[in-house]
C-alpha cells in the first residue's frame, strides 16, 4: 500500500437526503461529489470543503462518462437503480471500478461490484468507519475472515499467473481445502491467517480440492484433474545479461523468453536485469527493461571481478576487465548463487548475440516504493480515532505496535492483514522492523496511543531513519496525529489547558532524574498548567511525591488537580482534588495528572483555567 497518489473517487446522488450523507463522506475520503441540477440550489451544495460538480445530462450518461475516469463510484441511491445503471458498463472484475452503494441516511454501505480487484470491499470498510454505517460485504473470503487470494501477492509485488480464480473462490466458499505449494516469496501472509483457515501447507495423502501455486516456475495445467489451480509468481529471478554492442531489443527479449521456457521458469517471476556498467546505455537492453517494467542494475568490472562464477572467460576478461558479466551480475543482483548458468543465444538472421544467466534471490523484488505511516490512536476508544487514522489502518499492508494497541484496533483491520504485536519494552526493535518492511516496499502503519508525536513512536522512527542515512524521500513518511493523553484527560474534567501548559514525563528510564527535576522546577515557577505523564510505576514511586513537593513550593496548596486514569477506556476513573491532597496511592502508569496554575478554578468535579477573555473590552 505505498501511497503514491490517492485513489480517485466519485460520489453521486440525486436527493437532498443523499446529499446530506455524502457531504461529510466526500470531505473525509476525499471524493468528488456529483449532484443533479435540481440540487444545485441546496444550501449544502455550497460547502467549500467538498469538490462538487453539477451534471445536466441524464444520470445514465453521467455514469458512463465517469466509469473509466474514477477508481470507484459511490452511490447514495436505491441498489436496484444502481444495478440498472452499471449493468451495460460491466466488463471484467479486473477492469471495472469499485461500485459502492450507501443507504441514503447512511445506515448501511454495500460493496456492490469490484469487491476484490476493484477495491470495493476496502472502500466499503472505509466508508462504514467514517460514517458509522453497517458494512455489507458478501464475498466468501470476507465471510470466512480470509485474505482475497486474487489480491494476495499485490503487497509483495507478485505477478498473478494463469488459473481459474473464480473456481478457486467457489471452492473456498464451499469450505473445501486449498493445497498450497510455495517455493519462493514471502510467507508473511501465512503467519496471519485465522486458526480455522482452509489451507494445507504440507503434503496430504488425499487429492487436493483446490491448489494455490506460488513459484518462480509456471504450473503445468496439462492433464490436471478437475480441481481448480491458480498461481502467483514472486519476482525473485535476476537475469544477468551480456551482449554484443548494438544487439537489438528483440534479440535480448527472445533470448530471455526462450531460456525461461526451456528451463521451466516464469518470465513473470523476473525481478530485473543486471549487467556491466558499460551496458547502462545499451539501447536494446534499456528499451526492453522499460517495456517490461524491469529495473536495470549495472555493476563495475571491479565489482563483477570479485564474484566466483562457474564459467569464467579469459576472452571476456580481455575485453571488459572481468571474466564474467552475465553470471557475476546475476549473482550480485540476487545476492545468491546461480539457478541457471550462462546461455548464449543468437537469432538466425538477426544481428548481435546475448549471454544470459539467472540467479534466484531469497527475497522478492517489490516494484513500488514503501511508506511509513506513523499513526496516533487517540486515548483508547475506537470512536476517538480520527477518520484519516482509521483509513490508514485499514489500507496498510502491515500494522505494527505494542500488543495492547494491536488488540484494540483489530476491529478496524481487514482479513489477511499483517498485524505484528510487540512487547512494551521493544520500541527500538519495533521501529527498525517497520523501517525494514517499508524499505522493502510495504505500506506500514506504526501505531501509538494518544498522539504518535507526543511520547509516541513517531520520533523514534524518524530518529532511526535519520541514523541510517535516510534521504527524506524513500521510504515515504506520513504522520497522522491522534488525540493526545493530556487532551483526553483534560476533556474528561473540563478545560484545564485553556492557558499556557506543558507536559513532563516522570519516567527516568530515558531521561536523567536530575533533568526531570529541573523541568518540574521551571514549570512550577513559570506557572504552567502541567500534565504529568508516567507519574508512577510499581518500582518507581518517589517521583510523583517529589513533583508534588516541588509544585507546593510555588503553587497554592488549594491548586486544583485532576487524576485521570484510562481516559475513554474501560475502567476509566476520574478524580478532582487539590495539590496538597494529591492521592499518591491511586496513581499508576495509566494515569495522567493535571496540575492547574494560579488561576485554575474548580466547580464541583469540573476544572477550568480562564484564558482572560473577561478582562478584554468587547467592542
Amino acid at each position: 500500500m505505498a501511497r503514491l497518489s490517492p485513489p480517485h473517487w466519485a460520489a453521486i446522488t440525486t436527493t437532498p437526503t443523499g446529499l446530506t450523507t455524502l457531504i461529510p463522506l466526500s470531505a473525509s475520503l476525499p471524493a468528488t461529489l456529483w449532484i443533479s441540477k435540481g440540487l444545485a440550489t441546496h444550501p449544502l451544495a455550497r460547502v467549500e470543503a467538498v469538490e462538487i460538480e453539477i451534471y445536466e445530462d441524464s444520470l445514465a450518461d453521467l455514469v458512463g462518462q465517469l466509469w473509466s475516469r474514477y477508481d470507484g463510484l459511490i452511490f447514495a441511491l436505491a441498489t436496484g437503480a444502481v444495478v440498472r445503471l452499471i449493468a451495460p458498463l460491466l466488463q471484467h472484475k479486473s477492469l471495472d471500478p469499485a461500485v459502492v452503494v450507501v443507504e441514503e441516511r447512511g445506515r448501511q454501505v454495500i460493496s456492490l461490484c469490484g469487491g476484490h480487484q476493484g477495491g470495493a470491499d476496502r472502500l466499503t470498510g472505509q466508508i462504514a468507519q467514517l460514517i458509522g454505517a453497517d458494512p455489507i460485504l458478501t464475498g466468501s473470503a470476507q465471510a470466512q475472515n480470509l485474505p482475497a487470494l486474487d489480491l494476495l501477492g499485490e503487497p509483495f509485488g507478485w505477478h498473478r499467473g494463469a488459473g481459474d480464480w473464480t473456481a478457486l473462490s467457489g471452492a473456498i466458499a464451499a469450505g473445501q481445502a486449498v493445497t498450497v505449494f510455495q517455493d519462493c516469496g514471502s510467507t508473511l501472509w501465512q503467519q496471519h491467517l485465522p486458526a480455522d483457515h482452509p489451507f494445507l501447507f504440507t503434503a496430504s495423502p488425499t487429492p487436493p480440492q483446490a491448489q494455490l501455486w506460488i513459484s518462480a516456475s509456471p504450473h503445468q495445467f496439462a492433464g490436471d484433474p478437475s480441481w481448480p489451480v491458480v498461481q502467483w509468481h514472486p519476482r525473485v529471478l535476476w537475469v544477468g545479461v551480456g551482449c554484443e554492442r548494438g544487439t537489438p531489443r528483440s534479440v535480448i527479449a527472445a533470448g530471455i523468453d526462450q531460456v525461461c521456457q526451456a528451463h521451466g521458469l516464469a518470465p513473470e517471476a523476473i525481478a530485473g536485469v543486471a549487467s556491466l556498467d558499460l551496458k547502462a546505455d545499451e539501447q536494446g537492453l534499456v528499451d526492453l527493461c522499460q517495456e517490461r517494467g524491469w529495473p536495470l542494475r549495472c555493476f563495475s568490472a571491479a565489482e563483477l571481478r570479485q564474484v566466483a562464477v562457474p564459467n569464467p572467460s579469459a576472452l571476456v576478461e580481455a575485453v571488459v576487465e572481468t571474466p564474467s558479466v552475465a553470471e557475476a551480475a546475476a549473482m550480485l543482483a540476487a545476492n545468491a548463487d546461480l539457478r541457471l548458468p550462462k546461455q548464449v543465444v543468437r537469432l538466425q538472421g538477426q544481428p548481435g548475440a546475448v549471454t544470459l544467466a539467472i540467479a534466484q534471490a531469497s527475497q522478492e523484488y517489490i516494484d513500488h516504493p514503501g511508506h511509513l505511516f506513523l499513526v496516533g490512536l487517540g486515548p483508547g476508544s475506537l470512536d476517538q480515532i480520527t477518520p484519516a487514522a482509521r483509513r490508514t489502518i485499514l489500507e496498510a499492508d502491515a500494522v505494527i505496535g505494542y500488543s495492547l494497541y494491536i488488540d484494540q484496533i483489530r476491529p478496524l483491520c481487514r482479513p489477511g492483514q499483517i498485524l505484528e504485536s510487540w512487547p512494551l519494552t521493544q520500541e527500538r526493535q519495533r521501529a527498525e522492523r517497520a523501517i525494514d518492511l517499508a524499505r522493502w516496499g510495504l505500506g506500514v502503519a506504526v501505531v501509538s496511543s494518544g498522539d504518535c508525536g507526543i511520547y509516541g513512536m513517531a520520533g523514534l522512527v524518524l530518529e532511526r531513519l535519520h541514523a541510517s542515512g535516510w534521504d527524506g524521500v524513500r521510504p515515504g513518511v506520513e504522520v497522522l496525529p491522534g488525540i493526545s493523553a493530556l487532551q483526553a484527560a483534560a476533556a474528561r474534567v473540563g478545560a484545564p489547558l485553556m492557558h499556557d501548559f506543558c507536559a513532563i514525563s516522570l519516567s527516568d528510564l530515558l531521561t536523567p532524574w536530575s533533568v526531570i527535576v529541573k523541568r518540574l522546577e521551571a514549570a512550577a515557577q513559570a506557572d504552567f498548567v502541567t500534565a504529568i505523564y508516567n507519574p508512577k510505576s510499581q518500582n518507581r514511586t518517589h517521583q510523583i511525591e517529589a513533583a508534588q513537593r516541588i509544585f507546593m513550593e510555588w503553587r497554592s496548596p488549594q491548586t486544583p488537580v485532576a487524576i485521570v486514569r484510562s481516559a475513554y477506556r474501560p475502567g476509566e476513573t476520574l478524580q478532582t482534588t487539590t495539590l496538597e491532597n494529591l492521592p499518591i496511592a491511586a496513581i499508576d502508569m495509566m494515569t495522567i495528572v493535571l496540575i492547574g496554575n494560579q488561576s485554575t478554578q474548580q466547580t464541583d468535579s469540573w476544572i477550568f483555567t480562564p484564558r482572560g477573555y473577561q478582562d478584554k473590552a468587547i467592542g
